[in-house]
């Protein structure tokens, strides 16, 4: 094996081919994000069932709907500056810990308030593997792939949408909702022997937390020479490569535009998300029929994640957030149109229609979010990656706890109209358009180049 002169990981991996070693990582991150979907989609898919056994109206229920997603965004932000402080291998382990245990927990719960702690308890795991998990699949890859690759893994919580959408009510029916969330927890568990077993922290973290004969070692692992590591640089540090909080001023206006983009991203996604089984069985759908929407609307959103990293890779970040907050506009308020106007017992061509403009939603919001991880992974400097990242995420769980506790009380609102909750909706969809106005650190489009290494 070779010497070369000193140089940045990113550097070093600039030319050469992906490594058997970093398409095991991505997968094993592709998983923690699948199993997200699973745990942040299965109560609102099973939330019919839960709501009779409780007795309790939609809008008291909000508050077991949201637990877990403030409990995932104070995982998210706490996990991702764990993940900066002690590596992303064993934040990840110990986030599927206390994520798996929680998710058998809340099986067993009583009533509204111990179903709430239960999935505030199980959130908090799975936002920190959230964070680190994008952020070490991210180190690993060489820039021109990684745009395309987070957006890509951002599929992974779609499909869990679409696993949980096909099997959740079909195990509920057949055993019970309790004993479908033991299966699941019992299942995320597994997570952590391949987690411990499989990742390793990248080089550049190693780096920066002053590991560099460790860090030139997992180096070798993905290159066929030894190089003399130097620091990441990027241009929110000034190309210095030196260490930065999340939020240090040079940050102010990337963190102001995700703040607001991703809140309202969120909004959007968790509303129809969580609430569409409910009203659809309200508008005269089968349980099974409301929950093909949802696996649908997991499909349409594993394409339009694809898509995003294509389309950033191509015309930049600002061109395709707007474009996405003018798509889920119009979807959002036809949708609602179409909703509202069901017949008392609808036809299966109404049906069609409505389950086809929840899919078209799904891929718009779902390209939102997948674009809103591209930026977050471009936008801010590896010495606070996975803290910003985590920052992110803690910020959009605004719009998804919103979302989550006061969509039951927008549709009681309605006294059986669904206008207040999709008004709600399409506002935050115009809303989605600030990252585009806001957001100073952009990915710029292919033909013009990127300032500096990420």
């Amino acid at each position: 094996m070779g010497s070369s002169a000193a140089k940045t990981f990113s550097e070093a991996l600039a030319s050469k081919p992906m490594r058997r070693f970093q398409w095991i990582t991505v997968l094993v991150c592709m998983l923690v994000l699948v199993s997200d979907g699973i745990d942040m989609q299965l109560l609102g898919i099973l939330a019919p069932l839960v709501i009779d056994e409780f007795g309790v109206d939609r809008g008291t229920f909000g508050i077991a709907m949201s637990a877990a997603l403030v409990g995932f965004g104070l995982g998210a932000w706490s996990g991702g500056v764990m993940g900066d402080r002690v590596g992303r291998r064993y934040a990840l382990a110990l986030a599927a810990v206390i994520f798996g245990l929680g998710t058998i927990a809340a099986g067993q719960a009583g009533g509204v308030g111990s179903m709430a702690f239960w999935r505030l308890v199980s959130g908090i795991g799975f936002g920190a593997a959230y964070a680190n998990a994008l952020t070490m699949a991210g180190e690993w890859l060489p820039d021109r792939l990684r745009p395309i690759a987070v957006s890509t893994l951002s599929v992974g919580t779609p499909i869990g949408g679409a696993v949980v959408g096909w099997v959740a009510p079909a195990l509920a029916e057949a055993y019970s909702w309790r004993s479908t969330f033991l299966f699941f927890g019992i299942a995320t568990l597994f997570l952590i022997a391949i987690i411990l077993l499989v990742l390793r922290d990248s080089p550049s973290f190693l780096l920066a937390r002053g590991k560099k004969a460790e860090a030139q070692a997992m180096a070798r692992r993905v290159l066929d020479e030894d190089i003399d590591l130097l620091d990441e640089r990027h241009h929110a540090d000034g190309g210095t490569g030196g260490a930065i909080g999340v939020l240090h001023r040079s940050n102010l206006r990337m963190n102001v535009g995700v703040c607001i983009s991703f809140t309202a991203c969120a909004l959007v996604a968790y509303g129809i998300l969580n609430w569409s089984t409910t009203f659809l069985t309200a508008a005269g759908f089968s349980l099974p029929e409301a929950g093909n929407s949802v696996s649908v609307a997991g499909i349409t959103s594993m394409i339009a994640c694809v898509a995003a990293g294509l389309l950033c890779r191509q015309f930049g970040t600002k061109f395709v957030m707007s474009g996405i907050s003018a798509t889920l506009f119009i979807s959002i308020v036809t949708l609602g149109f179409f909703v509202e106007t069901l017949s008392p017992i609808p036809t299966a061509t109404e049906k069609f229609v409505v389950v086809s403009l929840i899919g078209a939603a799904a891929a718009a919001f779902s390209g939102g979010i997948a674009t809103m991880y591209v930026i977050m992974t471009h936008g801010y400097p590896p010495s606070c990656r996975s803290s910003g990242i985590g920052f992110g995420i803690f910020m959009s769980r605004v719009g998804a706890v919103s979302a989550s506790a006061f969509g039951g009380w927008l549709l009681d609102l309605g006294n059986g109209s669904v206008v207040p909750f999709f008004t709600v909706l399409a506002i935050g969809a115009i809303l989605v358009s600030a990252a585009s106005f806001i957001v100073d650190h952009h990915m710029p489009p292919a033909r013009r180049p990127v300032p500096l290494p990420a």
